[in-house]
């Protein structure tokens, strides 16, 4: 059990509970991004539905559907990107397919799954009563016809037909990601699976796993902590989060934490190569340094890139002049999948950090940190258009430089003169 979580020692603490059977009801895995928290919370609700002994190798038939992430016992929410992951189990099994490999299989088992991460947390039972919901359903249905035709036991079909699939399959799961899950955890979707955890199930123990479980508001924070104070029997939760300190006390003195640690450059490197498959040649005969340099690979827009467009239009709103926005949004690929967004406003963030070595630039740097928080919430929760975020940014930036006696064009100037 937990092969493939590599490189981390959480997965022999998870082992050894369970053969002494003290593994607890509610468990908190907490450690920075791609450490392999979710694949391990995944492993670990197989493990425990298996009906033999948990073994990676078992068929029995809940762990078929496991490792397909078809489980009617497990219910996956929570934030979290996936649109990388997919585009690069994508270009793994082309890749597989076209030289038709020995890891084609494993690259079949790689792609599906990177899919059904994003899907399955599109599941009735966590939507129910939201209006979403009928709008999401088509896309979600274009995607599950489409991954019928790659499910195990079927033949692949020749390379163009496939790229067109998971092409296809791609676009509808950008857009499921992008207009329609919640960037928190809403309190409407705890109500839904507490009910659930609720009902009694013939399938066995049911798994519920909430992904960046510090992400949510007080409403369903304390939504979650009245059902970890009386959890259901026969229910095990396993949350996830990448900043343990930002969760409520209250919520941690009631699970027990598993901490990932981060892996070393070779480690992740080692990572890339068995998990992804990936032939250092198509990089100038260089391995990505990190899996977050490998994910970002795939993205249609390089972040040096975005990174470039931020800058220029940080420097045009500071000499007081409007950038061309249409022209920003469609360099930086209209910013989707919404990463490219995340991406932009980061570097934004960067480019006023040293405002806060003076009292009066640490003041309009807090106006400035605000009004960039304030835009990605109404872009990600509101479906805020990024033009008209950045439209709204021009106003805000070009308001605080004003009142500040052009602050930020001093910024600038300096950082041109540093250069």
């Amino acid at each position: 059990m937990f092969e493939n979580v590599l490189f981390q020692s959480a997965p022999d603490l998870l082992a050894d509970d369970i053969r002494r059977e003290r593994l607890p009801g509610s468990l908190l895995f907490a450690g920075p991004p791609a450490s392999g928290k979710l694949t391990c919370a995944l492993e670990l609700a197989r493990v425990l539905s298996c009906r033999e002994k948990g073994l990676w190798n078992c068929t029995c038939p809940s762990c078929r559907q496991h490792k397909a992430l078809v489980s009617p016992s497990v219910l996956v929410t929570g934030p979290g990107n996936r649109s990388l992951e997919i585009a690069a189990a994508r270009n793994t099994l082309l890749a597989q397919n076209a030289n038709n490999t020995s890891h084609l299989e494993a690259a079949r088992y790689l792609y599906l799954r990177a899919v059904r991460k994003l899907t399955v947390r599109f599941s009735p039972i966590l939507w129910e009563g939201d209006d979403k919901s009928s709008k999401f359903a088509p896309l979600l249905q274009a995607v599950d016809e489409d991954l019928e035709q790659l499910n195990p036991g079927r033949v692949l079909s020749d390379g163009d037909h496939l790229e067109k699939i998971t092409a296809d399959i791609e676009k509808q799961c950008t857009k499921l990601e992008d207009s329609f899950l919640y960037d928190a955890l809403p309190v409407s979707q705890i109500r839904n699976f507490s009910a659930w955890a609720h009902l009694s199930s013939a399938a066995g123990r049911k798994i519920l796993i909430i992904e960046n479980a510090d992400v949510m508001a007080d409403s369903a924070r304390n939504a979650l902590l009245k059902i970890l104070e009386e959890p259901p029997e026969d229910v095990t939760f396993i949350l996830t989060s990448t900043r343990r300190g930002a969760m409520l006390p209250t919520i941690l003195s009631r699970v027990r934490t598993y901490t990932f640690f981060p892996r070393t450059q070779p480690q992740q490197q080692t990572v890339i190569e068995r998990v992804f498959h990936y032939d250092s040649r198509l990089g100038g005969g260089q391995l990505p340094e990190s899996i977050h340099a490998f994910l970002q690979m795939f993205l249609p827009v390089q972040p040096a890139i975005v990174h470039d467009y931020a800058r220029q239009f940080f420097r045009c709103v500071a000499s007081g002049h409007v950038p061309d926005i249409p022209q920003i949004v469609s360099g930086c690929g209209g910013f989707s999948p919404s990463v490219l967004f995340t991406i932009f406003l980061q570097e934004l963030t960067d480019c006023q950090r040293s405002l806060a070595s003076s009292a009066a630039g640490a003041e309009a740097s807090a106006r400035l940190l605000g009004e960039i928080r304030s835009v990605a919430e109404d872009v990600r929760v509101f479906n805020l258009n990024p033009a008209a975020a950045l439209e709204r940014l021009t106003r805000s930036f070009m308001q605080v430089n004003m009142l500040n006696d052009g602050i930020l064009r001093s910024l600038v100037q300096e950082a041109a003169t540093d250069e």
